[in-house]
């Protein structure tokens, strides 16, 4: 549906779309932040998190597989240094695990083209993991968990957090140094991102979203998960799902990755490159049923009681994240569709005002060049 010609501001459309799809969906809070060509910035929360205790901006959100997008970025500027290279193969970087071809490339994992095994798929390791709510599996505990690949290394592709689990060991190995701490000195802190963290490497602060679902049970119970123990599925995420920050910071990160600020033309080409049934080298391409036509790429996630995106459309030079407050499919999709409405709808509009503000200025009042020294 259209937004054309709906005189009320940005923020008070924004929020208003958002409210109709939190009570659509059953949705207790929602939080998301837009940034537009001129570098300003639009947050806005909507609902609850928890009580009476309404979702702020400077909440954080678990962003679940947005994370990847911050992995694979960290793995191109590895290359880009001269560090690894994205066709290495396992071999160079990682010991023998059952059901691992050490001949796939990092390149592979990067695409989701390994045909390594999904370890969510193996109902023992989620036993395990409700069992073990306490424990914090290492990467290598993992990777005993995995079954036979779906098909050789390069012959399909199948989403698998496995493949981000082993590029996360593999930029461990090549910095000598933690996940986080590659993630916070190359690219939060010089971004300015302070609301951004790696759960299972770093103290988050209390101004977590309350999240609500029903803990794996399937109990069609919709409780507030916050503070239950997840030590376990925290620490299996990892470098595939782990990063919890604020829509803002979300926002501007996107922003600053696809408008060249962290990696060269090359590497973001390669991640741009959408040729394997919509996902690139850790980005996705936004389907277009959801933008309205527009080109626009990111990626999506989820986690436990959450669900977010970010999204930049580069011809409109916006960028987007939202986050909301329960694990659902449909809430997040429909919240961006709107957003996205909106935004574009807004800026059409702007352009119109400007087109004809200079159509309207008379001649003589319209900006002249400086008079240079002899002109007359």
């Amino acid at each position: 549906m259209s937004c054309s010609r709906d005189p009320r501001p940005l923020d008070d459309r924004l929020r208003v779309a958002i409210e109709k799809r939190l009570r659509q969906y059953d949705v207790k809070g929602a939080s998301a932040a837009v940034i537009l060509p001129d570098s300003s910035v639009h947050c806005i929360a909507v609902g609850f998190s928890h009580d009476s205790v309404a979702v702020t901006p400077d909440m954080l959100f678990a962003i679940g597989s947005i994370t990847k997008n911050m992995v694979a970025s960290l793995v191109f500027q590895l290359a880009e240094e001269g560090a690894l290279s994205l066709d290495d193969s396992l071999h160079r970087w990682i010991p023998d695990y059952a059901h691992i071809d050490r001949n796939i490339t990092i390149r592979q994992l990067l695409a989701h083209t390994s045909g390594i095994f999904m370890f969510w798929e193996n109902q023992k390791l989620w036993d395990d993991l409700i069992q073990y709510r306490d424990k914090v599996f290492t990467p290598e505990e993992v990777l005993t968990y995995l079954k036979e690949p779906h098909f050789a290394p390069g012959k399909g592709f199948r989403y698998s957090n496995t493949n981000y689990l082993l590029l996360a060991m593999i930029v461990t190995r090549a910095t000598h140094s933690t996940l986080s701490a590659e993630l916070r000195s190359r690219f939060w802190a010089p971004l300015g991102l302070n609301n951004t963290y790696l759960s299972m490497e770093e103290q988050t602060p209390d101004r977590l979203a309350h999240v609500w679902g029903d803990n794996f049970e399937k109990d069609g119970s919709n409780r507030d998960l916050t503070y239950l123990p997840r030590a376990s599925h925290e620490s299996i995420t990892y470098g595939s799902s782990g990063v919890f920050t604020t829509p803002e910071d979300l926002a501007r990160w996107c922003r600053a990755l696809f408008t060249g600020k962290v990696l060269s033309k090359s590497s973001m080409d390669q991640m741009l490159d959408f040729k394997r049934g919509g996902y690139g080298l850790g980005a996705h391409l936004i389907k277009k049923r959801m933008t309205g036509g527009k080109k626009a790429y990111g990626h999506g996630g989820g986690n436990i009681g959450t669900s977010s995106y970010m999204v930049y459309l580069p011809d409109d030079d916006v960028s987007i994240a939202v986050s909301i407050n329960y694990f659902h499919g449909k809430c997040p999709d429909r919240i961006l569709e709107d957003i996205i409405d909106i935004v574009t709808d807004h800026l059409q509009h702007r352009r119109k005002q400007t087109v004809y503000a200079a159509a309207s200025t008379p001649p003589w009042r319209r900006a002249r060049p400086a008079l240079r020294a002899g002109d007359k």
